[in-house]
């Protein structure tokens, strides 16, 4: 069972989500990106409303941990394939949450924490099905290197959040460049599901995103929480 240090204390927490609920384009310079680079396959518009999807919980891995990418790849023979990084920032649900108003949203947050999302970027453009595919591959949701509980991280809607590769800056934002804000997103996916106590939600990546390699390392890195490091294989 994966278990993540706490921050400022001696205990560990164990990563058991019952799902995993992702923020797709939810910063302005990603949309722009995603676009340019037909990264998703989505549009220029910016969303009205958060725009959801789910990664399973065979994705989680922990710090250290290696980044395989899929043999099921191989066979489709991409012209060019690619495994992409994205940097996000991880919510931890507290308790069950269904219905919640934006106000009434801090009673239900564990905390924080790094989380990589992982997503072989031909399956999730082509499949017809959506991005479930392409995002839920095994090890495909590296976490950690720590959980930072909602006491010890009094602003987490201004967090400098960074990538690197090959310790080159590939994603360079803030937390605070977010369309949908943390209280806003997460009443809205308590609108929609019922959230339950370990459950995570990630909340989109900054621009930057690109393709790994086996060899690769990967670092997320947030302000106050720290370095999430993999290595591709």
């Amino acid at each position: 069972m994966l278990q993540l240090p706490i921050k400022n204390s001696k205990e560990r927490y164990t990563v058991n989500p019952s799902k995993i609920i992702c923020l797709g384009l939810n910063y302005h310079d990603h949309i722009k990106e995603s676009v340019s680079q037909n990264a998703t396959g989505g549009s220029k518009e910016i969303p009205t409303e958060p725009v959801l999807f789910n990664k399973t919980p065979n994705v989680l891995i922990g710090n250290d941990d290696r980044i395989k990418f899929p043999k099921i790849a191989e066979k489709y023979k991409f012209y060019n394939p690619r495994v992409d990084y994205e940097a996000e920032l991880a919510i931890i649900i507290g308790k069950e949450c269904k219905d919640v108003s934006s106000e009434e949203i801090d009673d239900y947050i564990l905390g924080y924490t790094c989380m990589n999302d992982v997503s072989q970027r031909n399956i999730q453009i082509g499949d017809k099905s959506g991005w479930f595919r392409g995002k839920s591959f095994d090890t495909f949701g590296p976490i950690g290197p720590c959980l930072v509980l909602k006491g010890d991280l009094p602003n987490p809607q201004n967090l400098n959040i960074q990538c690197r590769l090959n310790k080159k800056l590939v994603q360079n934002s803030n937390t605070s460049e977010m369309i949908f804000k943390i209280p806003e997103i997460i009443s809205f996916v308590s609108q929609n599901f019922t959230l339950y106590k370990d459950d995570i939600i990630i909340t989109g990546t900054p621009a930057g995103v690109g393709p790994m390699k086996p060899g690769d390392i990967v670092e997320v890195e947030i302000e106050d929480i720290g370095i999430l490091r993999n290595t591709i294989s």
